[in-house]
């Protein structure tokens, strides 16, 4: 294990306070980041921000746009080593009626972000001598409330889809990739944490890593 110097490094969603954490955390351990999003102006901050990050403006809910942007990311900067997915947002209602169509349809981009990037990159991480795939989950994926019930079935649909994803790594890379859950009950004040935790995941063995789930805290 190397660490992550070096490493091609994709945060899926970079523009909150937690892109830009993992972005400063990444450049400052040697990483080369690639930061998305679909916000321009944002974008052109956290680069200013964070000098030497590249960045790429994309709709990581359109399929086609998410596999073009992987077969330039390989083509300009080279395979990815790994990604931080970010997508993702919070809404509530009031009781089970209250979850309404248009929270769920709002929420729902986020797992479809995931399921885009993860099967376009698929390849680079299985290839990579340290694949690294993460998401930020939420504590109520395994506690859901009715109050947030459209978002903790998202954010449990999300780890199930992580999980599939772990097993494709134990199937094709099994020495090599990891996929791995972070999950907070609000990510306020966690994101320099966060940050930290997914750098040090190329420091840590990937079989033990993949199909992990870490609960993070303040």
């Amino acid at each position: 294990m190397t660490g992550v110097t070096d490493r091609i490094v994709l945060l899926a969603g970079a523009t909150s306070d937690a892109g830009l954490a993992a972005a400063q955390a990444l450049v400052d351990a040697g990483a080369r980041v690639i930061a998305t999003g679909r916000d321009r102006a944002k974008l052109d901050a956290l680069a200013d921000s964070v000098p030497g990050i590249s960045t790429e403006l994309v709709d990581l809910t359109d399929e086609a746009a998410v596999d073009e942007l992987a077969t330039q990311v390989r083509e300009s900067i080279g395979p990815v080593d790994g990604i931080l997915h970010l997508v993702g947002g919070f809404r509530r209602g009031d009781g089970i009626p209250g979850q309404s169509d248009v929270d769920w349809d709002a929420l729902a981009t986020s797992l479809t972000a995931l399921r885009h990037v993860s099967r376009a990159f698929y390849p680079d991480l299985v290839a990579s001598p340290a694949g690294r795939l993460a998401i930020v989950s939420s504590t109520s994926a395994t506690k859901p409330h009715r109050n947030t019930a459209n978002y903790s079935t998202v954010k449990a649909a999300a780890e199930a889809w992580t999980a599939a994803l772990a097993s494709g790594f134990a199937a094709d890379a099994p020495e090599r990739a990891a996929a791995v859950i972070f999950a907070v009950s609000s990510l306020a004040g966690l994101e320099g944490t966060l940050a930290s935790r997914f750098v040090d995941l190329w420091s840590e063995d990937a079989a033990t890593l993949n199909a992990s789930r870490h609960v993070l805290s303040a």
